[in-house]
């Protein structure tokens, strides 16, 4: 009797096995599936950490210089951003160019975005006439310079008027941290603006015209570069 019950318990555990086997066979992609949460659970945390670290997500900011060009702070500016492979847009002042335009030619080949500043510097919200004139006036000197193209519009001091807006078809760039450089005059000031009030996507308003405002813009990139911030054109930017 107990050697006919071994062997029973024998066959029977035999065929539990075989049965087993067969059964871990068929279902071994859904068994996979099901331990995969288990799976990720076993991974370091540590290392997840430091995945999630590592993803730096790009910031940009526009520098915008108006009034230029000029020569001897334009050229340093120029200067300056090349070193640190930095792009802005420049908004120019039509009766400036004459003189100045392999300046303008070296901004444009250097890849930055030139842009129209109206001929004299003159409000846009007044006389409509003489608005679209000022401008068209620019635009040739650019067009003359730099061969046909959309040159963005600066308006100066921001003003214009609903007739013009809907005269022109090019887009009005404002901005976002206006730095009063033209009110100070003092490269400390104007650089601490930029920095402690960058933000991602920010558009600055500088003039290059004014020699602390180069020494200022420059600083900031520095700083800013180290901080994770790439410096584009306004269209770049919008793009």
């Amino acid at each position: 009797r107990p050697v006919i019950d071994g062997a029973f318990f024998f066959c029977v555990l035999a065929h539990k096995v075989f049965v087993g086997v067969i059964w871990v066979k068929r279902y071994r992609n859904l068994l996979c599936l099901l331990l995969l949460p288990l799976l990720a659970l076993t991974l370091p945390q540590n290392d997840k950490a430091v995945a999630a670290q590592n993803i730096v997500t790009p910031q940009y900011i526009a520098l915008t210089f108006d009034d230029g060009p000029a020569s001897e702070t334009t050229e340093r500016l120029l200067d300056g951003l090349k070193e640190r492979g930095a792009h802005a847009t420049f908004f120019l002042i039509g009766e400036q160019i004459a003189g100045m335009e392999d300046v303008v030619r070296r901004m444009r080949d250097e890849g930055h975005q030139i842009g129209n500043h109206t001929y004299s510097h003159t409000h846009l919200d007044r006389s409509s006439t003489a608005a679209l004139d000022e401008l068209n006036k620019a635009d040739a000197q650019l067009c003359k310079a730099l061969g046909e193209g959309e040159y963005w519009v600066r308006p100066p001091w921001g003003f214009v008027s609903d007739t013009v807006k809907q005269s022109i078809d090019t887009p009005l760039i404002y901005w976002s941290i206006d730095t009063e450089d033209w009110r100070s005059h003092n490269a400390d000031l104007i650089a601490h603006t930029i920095v402690e009030n960058a933000q991602n996507g920010d558009i600055v308003l500088l003039h290059d015209i004014y020699s602390e405002s180069v020494d200022a813009a420059l600083r900031a990139v520095d700083t800013l570069s180290a901080q994770g911030y790439q410096f584009v054109t306004v269209e770049e930017l919008f793009s």
